[in-house]
């Protein structure tokens, strides 16, 4: 396969293993979306007023035909964050309501479920998956064994941010349905790293990132909503959806559609993104997700062989990112409300290594988590392998 790195402006001196945490757009969809820019800029009018909402909808029905929903059910949101907030923000809970999550929960999401269970005087009760662990099972019976009279709401992630793992996502779905309770499934990582049909997922409330694995520019994400839970689900921001008198279209969309001037082109690229990378590999997306699979399975035993850890999780429950866990680390002051552990920033100093130490399940515990996109190569992990036995 050619090298694909030349496709992405990224710098050429750093290896970057990080893609899971920002993503990285590559130079054709920037150049899409400096196009949408002049256009929006050429006739400001024309663009929001007159133009948007068929852009949008033709945007909307492509990401619709990806993930495998009704293109009604779909609206666009900055990204995961915001999705999570529309929904648990909308919600009412009363007091003593239960609100279920795990411990490998997406931290600014899990802030969001608290301040909703917070307002409410509802109560989170957090389950306890396992890591490592031996077998999908244990993520069901983890969080199955907290539910009780009370769960009001489960926040499930499809992929998991710290440990990158796949979730039994269908079958968690499936298993609080059938005891009466909605899950709203994050699945950040999740469009474009493992095929998804939110038609047949059937969850309340998806929301998905698009600058990630789909490679979009920052600020594309979406919310997908079941249609009889929609009435429920506002923006984060009102707007002039909330009084307008035109028919013929959903308040769902009309009101998600717009929440003020903004920058909308990276949702308008998501369809370009679908296209190119598709056509990036021969056998096109199957094939693009299979060979991101297979090299974050590669880099995975490269490190667990360099640290002598055994392998912490099954196969099937990675995609196009995995965690290896590392020695405890020294406390140290955190720079940054994202990345607190000193280690980060000597990979990157002394060796040009961008790769996440996330701290797991909590300082001083820690795990590295390497991603694996088209512009990346074995040599890459090979490199991180040598740089952690020399720190370490």
């Amino acid at each position: 396969m050619p090298d694909l790195r030349s496709l992405w402006s990224l710098d050429p001196d750093v290896a970057f293993l990080n893609h899971g945490s920002f993503g990285a757009c590559p130079r054709e969809i920037l150049a899409v979306q400096q196009r949408l820019r002049e256009r929006m800029e050429r006739q400001p009018v024309d663009f929001f007023v007159r133009d948007l909402e068929g852009l949008l909808d033709a945007s909307r029905g492509a990401l619709g035909r990806f993930v495998g929903a009704d293109p009604e059910d779909l609206v666009f949101v900055p990204n995961v964050t915001a999705g999570t907030n529309a929904v648990v923000r909308s919600l009412r809970f009363a007091p003593d309501d239960e609100l279920l999550t795990t411990n490998h929960a997406y931290n600014a999401c899990r802030n969001a479920l608290a301040f909703a269970a917070e307002r409410a005087g509802a109560r989170i009760v957090v389950a306890d998956v396992p890591f490592p662990l031996a077998d999908p099972g244990e993520v069901t019976a983890a969080v199955l064994a907290r539910v009780g009279p009370r769960t009001r709401l489960a926040l499930l992630d499809h992929i998991t941010s710290p440990t990158g793992l796949v979730f039994p996502i269908a079958e968690l779905v499936a298993a609080l349905a059938a005891r009466g309770v909605d899950t709203l499934v994050d699945g950040a990582h999740a469009a474009g790293m493992v095929p998804v049909d939110l038609r047949a997922l059937g969850a309340a409330y998806y929301t998905g990132n698009c600058h990630k694995w789909l490679c979009a520019p920052k600020g594309a994400g979406f919310l997908h909503v079941r249609r009889d839970r929609q009435d429920g689900v506002r923006p984060l921001s009102i707007s002039h959806g909330a009084n307008t008198p035109r028919q013929g279209r959903s308040r769902f969309l009309v009101e998600f559609d717009w929440t003020g001037t903004d920058d909308p082109t990276p949702s308008l690229c998501v369809p370009d993104c679908i296209r190119y990378l598709g056509t990036l590999v021969p056998g096109g997306w199957d094939a693009l997700r299979a060979r991101n699979r297979a090299l974050a399975l590669e880099a995975r035993q490269i490190l667990c062989d360099a640290l002598g850890v055994p392998l912490p999780s099954p196969p099937e429950m990675i995609g196009s990112l995995a965690a290896v866990p590392l020695p405890d680390g020294a406390p140290g002051a955190p720079k940054s409300a994202l990345y607190i552990d000193p280690l980060h920033d000597e990979l990157r100093d002394r060796f040009r290594i961008e790769v996440p130490i996330v701290p797991w399940p909590a300082p001083p515990r820690r795990l590295v988590r390497v991603s694996a996109h088209l512009y990346n190569a074995r040599t890459e992990y090979e490199r991180l392998a040598q740089a952690l036995r020399e720190t370490l």
